[in-house]
């Protein structure tokens, strides 16, 4: 080898090196590429997750609020098994208020989405200030009333503690998870359009 000329060192050496390139630094440089790609996409993968854990964390605080305003409504609107003791209730406040009920028919319930309303037809006597105080003590209840066809006639024959007679409809709404089921005579009119 000292015997040659400097071009076959030359060659030697080109051939050395295309050999290290060739097998050496190529696949290392093409692992070290594929390595960089696989971290950019990564890189890009946790952005994303971060992004989403952000909307995740954004729904989760959503979820709680919407659980205890759902939690608020459920105090306001009860559940049907609650319907008695809600009108038990009303009978007290009446009592309480020193009103005599003369009427008190609750009606069937009314159908709506997620909601039913639970009329109840209510006579009332009494004097005019305690109509008042029950009034007030129906709107500090905890659940949701509304009062409606509200009418107010003297009694013919009055005392001291009765003077008035009032009639109207006190509606309480009962909660549905779901809506109510069609009845057969909607779905048939829908079928037939």
């Amino acid at each position: 080898m000292r015997d040659w000329p400097w071009y076959g060192h030359v060659v030697v050496a080109l051939i050395i090196f295309c050999f290290l390139y060739l097998f050496l630094f190529k696949p290392k440089n093409q692992e070290i590429t594929r390595v960089k790609e696989e971290r950019i996409k990564t890189e890009r993968e946790v952005v994303k997750l971060r992004e989403k854990k952000k909307q995740l964390d954004k729904i989760e605080e959503e979820l709680k609020t919407m659980s205890a305003t759902l939690k608020e409504l459920e105090a306001i609107i009860p559940q049907k098994k609650e319907i008695f003791n809600i009108l038990r209730r009303i009978q007290q406040l009446a009592f309480d208020s020193r009103l005599n009920i003369a009427k008190f028919v609750p009606k069937g319930e009314i159908d709506k989405m997620f909601y039913a309303e639970s009329p109840i037809s209510l006579e009332i006597t009494g004097n005019y200030h305690n109509l008042a105080i029950f009034f007030d003590r129906l709107s500090r209840f905890s659940r949701l009333f509304n009062i409606e066809d509200f009418t107010i006639k003297s009694l013919a024959n009055q005392s001291e503690a009765s003077t008035i007679s009032a009639t109207f409809t006190a509606k309480t709404y009962i909660f549905r998870e779901s809506p109510p089921p069609q009845k057969e005579t909607q779905k048939r009119t829908s079928r037939r359009k």
